[in-house]
């Protein structure tokens, strides 16, 4: 089975003046079956009101923000440390407990 990489924005923070975003908040989640891992974190952004390609925080999709996110990020090697996450899970190398 492939794993399925599905990308999200649980929250962002922008300027009360300027309407533009200020960081994302992202989360990656990868699904293999009945294996799973996720990833979170966070992108700072300078939102410039007078560039042309300025989105206000109400016209703002997520998908806007995913892409914005993954331009400041190694989305490969994010997607990469997962699937390394769901192998271990699959096939674990390290336990866990105590022997007695």
């Amino acid at each position: 089975m492939a794993i399925t990489y599905t990308w999200t924005i649980p929250s962002v923070d922008h300027s009360i003046a300027t309407g533009g975003i200020t960081t994302i908040h992202w989360q990656c989640t990868a699904v293999d079956g009945d294996h799973g891992a996720h990833s979170y974190g966070s992108t700072s952004h300078s939102p410039d009101p007078s560039d042309s390609g300025y989105i206000a925080y109400d016209s703002v999709t997520e998908a806007n923000c995913i892409t914005w996110a993954q331009a400041q990020l190694d989305k490969s090697a994010v997607e990469s440390n997962l699937a390394d996450q769901i192998a271990e899970s699959k096939t674990p190398t390290i336990g866990r407990g105590t022997p007695w």
